[in-house]
């Protein structure tokens, strides 16, 4: 079977993690700072923070922006649970947008135009679905027009560009960008998740979320006097006006969401590679596009933009009733062929807790349509171009029978 979805390890990445298990330094040592400056680096971000999952860093992220009980923030109905959940975290108001139907990502005139019926508008959460970064030049306009924080959903974008070319993540557009290090996601790293930013208050903030809202090491000590601000229990925390060598408090409620040093070894290893990753998934893409592009029945799922998304995944929108086949029966005839599918995503207005939120399916047309189309198809690293070549064949043999 070749499934949907799948990472690559090679000794190399073997032979990161069995350093750091030799070293005696499995969490919280050097290799967490270390992922975080390569990653920045990588992105063009000035800060970056490491976390352990990207469901945490979708949290910390709004954590960080503040959010409030009658705070109205915006992500797309096309995603994965975690980029409406994270606003559930908080106790803001979550609501969705439709989306474009070339792009599947947030469609911004849907956008202006939710956000301009709702009161009191505070954050944006646009998801660079499959890999394929949103129209963020004019999310960014919506969003300083009602002075709204924006938090990038890039779990699937390590590695893509905007379309000016600049790395996802540098932050250009937003306040925070969110990265998941998920198995089948751009790198692997077992579990994690990384937040980068431009802000150095952000940052900091995010420091201290991600360590039970503890205040150590968090800010620059140096120069920092007993009336400074940040410390709170100035009576304990200095001896002289000299910061304490143990001295740390807990500020506010945060969370214990670090990562290890074994996943940021994994990830730094895989990170070498990334640009071989996705020149591969971009190659495969663009053979599938040609493949299925002049078909009556099948088109690929996202029209544009080939060239600068890092390809997560591969989506298939198939009229299903015109072949008179249900999507089940397609995707049993595609495992009988040895290849394997999987949905992205069962929509977010469509999952049993939101609809008791009051929220829809049917209010979101173009998300509807898609979801009743979608079929996600193998698109990974260790493909070969025989699995592509078998892929191919198995989908175009639907259509023959």
């Amino acid at each position: 079977m070749i499934p949907y979805g799948q990472h690559y390890l090679d000794e190399d990445d073997i032979a990161a993690v069995v350093d750091v298990l030799r070293s005696g330094a499995l969490t919280q040592g050097p290799k967490v700072n270390e992922f975080e400056n390569k990653i920045a680096a990588y992105v063009g971000a000035n800060f970056a923070v490491a976390v352990s999952s990207g469901t945490a860093a979708l949290h910390l992220a709004c954590l960080a922006a503040n959010f409030k009980k009658t705070d109205v923030v915006f992500t797309s109905a096309n995603t994965f649970v975690a980029s409406a959940n994270c606003v559930q975290y908080v106790g803001a108001k979550i609501t969705f947008t439709d989306i474009d139907t070339n792009s599947l990502n947030m469609a911004p005139d849907d956008l202006l135009r939710k956000c301009a019926a709702a009161e009191n508008v505070k954050g944006i959460i646009p998801v660079h679905f499959a890999g394929l970064s949103c129209d963020m030049a004019k999310i960014k306009t919506i969003a300083d027009e009602y002075d709204a924080i924006v938090i990038e959903d890039a779990s699937h974008a390590l590695g893509g560009n905007y379309e000016d070319g600049g790395k996802i993540g540098n932050c250009k557009f937003s306040d925070m960008t969110t990265f998941s290090f998920h198995p089948v996601k751009g790198i692997a790293a077992g579990e994690g998740g990384m937040i980068t930013t431009n802000n150095k208050y952000l940052y900091n903030k995010l420091l201290q979320l991600r360590s039970h809202g503890i205040y150590k090491g968090n800010f620059d000590f140096p120069g920092i006097s007993i009336a400074d601000e940040h410390i709170q229990n100035s009576e304990n925390a200095f001896d002289n006006g000299e910061l304490n060598p143990w001295y740390y408090e807990m500020q506010e409620l945060g969370y214990n969401y670090r990562i290890t040093d074994i996943q940021c070894a994994l990830a730094l290893s895989q990170l070498n590679k990334i640009d071989s990753f996705i020149e591969r998934r971009r190659d495969f893409a663009a053979r599938y596009d040609k493949a299925f592009s002049n078909l009556k029945y099948f088109k690929p799922g996202q029209l544009f933009g080939g060239d600068r998304s890092s390809h997560h995944i591969y989506v298939l929108r198939i009229k299903f009733d015109e072949i008179g086949k249900t999507r089940k029966e397609v995707m049993m005839s595609l495992a009988k062929q040895g290849v394997g599918s999987q949905v992205h995503y069962i929509p977010v207005p469509m999952h049993p807790y939101y609809e008791k939120l009051g929220f829809s399916l049917k209010d979101y047309k173009e998300v509807e349509q898609y979801y009743n189309e979608a079929l996600t198809i193998p698109l990974y690293y260790p493909l070969t171009n025989e699995n592509v070549n078998a892929v191919i064949d198995a989908v175009l043999n639907i259509l023959s029978k």
